[in-house]
């Protein structure tokens, strides 16, 4: 079970764009992501290149977490809304749910929920 420090640590560093650095701080070396009912991505390692995949695309982003933050035991419920200015001047705005479950101070599991309608960018306009 995460501690309230911990959990508070990881969601500042969301906040700040810094979701990369994130991953390597907060996961397991063999966490695992899920998007929907999407396969898992699975390794730190392998998930950070993922991030940083899409953080390279992104103009500017911006994270915010929307409380409260659920937390019993090892689970962990945190609502995010983000919004990615695009390098192709597009833009896409999401609000998901991030069910994780930790080992300790370390998140091994997660799965995001979310309706995969809003990752379609939008032209600004």
């Amino acid at each position: 079970m995460p501690s309230l420090e911990r959990l508070e640590s990881f969601i500042a560093m969301v906040e700040e764009n810094k979701h990369d650095q994130a991953i390597e701080e907060f996961y397991t070396i063999d966490a695992s992501m899920q998007e929907n009912q999407s396969e898992p991505r699975v390794g730190r390692r392998l998930l950070v290149i993922n991030e940083r995949k899409v953080l390279a695309r992104a103009k500017s982003l911006t994270s915010t977490c929307v409380r409260p933050v659920f937390l019993n035991g090892n689970f962990v419920v945190i609502r995010w809304i983000f919004t990615f200015h695009w390098k192709d001047e597009t833009t896409t705005h999401m609000e998901e749910i991030a069910y994780q479950r930790w080992e300790g101070e370390y998140i091994a599991q997660e799965t995001f929920f979310y309706d995969p309608a809003q990752r379609v960018p939008k032209i600004k306009g």
